[in-house]
């Protein structure tokens, strides 16, 4: 899943997803205080325009430059009371800045396994003192048979690996495998959400 493979997953389609924001996104943030936001594998920027629409100020990355001109030629579009910061960056090397974001947010973000976890620990040590990390995944029992998807989802993190990583400077407020309230993608049977939010202590 290089930058290959999402241009041209991209490129398959005029529009890949849906427009919306992710509901999970919107259950748990809506409650928030804006501040700096950091939306990983922002896509097409539905998460980051709604997140930019109420005051947060945004930092959209992805790894597909078609996906992110995609969005920024949306935002472009739309009237949106903060600004988006359009980013392209392979999180495997380069880690975003420590300490910089309030909310660090991945839906459905296709992160590999690492046994020293460098890229993950890099997220997470993105979130300021105080803020909030939110990750979402598919539930793994809607997925078929690893042989069907052509990739090992055990090979990605899952949020109940990651909230078993957080330590003492973590508090986990979420963790929980719950409904979708919104239809599944296309062409896929994603009935479950499994949902991670944590704050920061310190």
């Amino acid at each position: 899943m290089d930058a290959q493979y999402w241009d041209e997953k991209y490129g398959s389609r005029e529009q890949l997803f849906s427009g919306a924001p992710n509901a999970v996104l919107v259950a748990e943030a809506a409650g928030l205080p804006p501040g700096q936001a950091l939306d990983v594998g922002c896509g097409e920027g539905a998460d980051a325009l709604w997140l930019a629409g109420r005051g947060w100020q945004v930092t959209a990355i992805d790894i597909s430059r078609t996906a992110l001109e995609r969005a920024a030629a949306t935002a472009a579009a739309a009237a949106v009371e903060g600004p988006v910061a359009w980013t392209r960056t392979d999180l495997a090397a380069t880690p975003p800045p420590a300490g910089a974001f309030d909310l660090v947010s991945a839906h459905y973000f296709p992160l590999p396994r690492e046994q020293e976890h460098t890229a993950l620990r890099g997220l997470l040590d993105a979130v300021a003192p105080g803020g909030t990390l939110l990750f979402t995944g598919h539930d793994l029992a809607d997925l078929p048979p690893r042989h069907e998807l052509g990739i090992d989802p055990y090979d990605y993190y899952q949020p109940g690996d990651i909230a078993g990583l957080l330590d003492h400077d973590w508090a986990v407020l979420i963790d929980e495998t719950r409904p979708r309230t919104t239809p599944a993608p296309a062409g896929t049977h994603h009935t479950h959400d499994t949902v991670l939010r944590a704050r920061r202590l310190r």
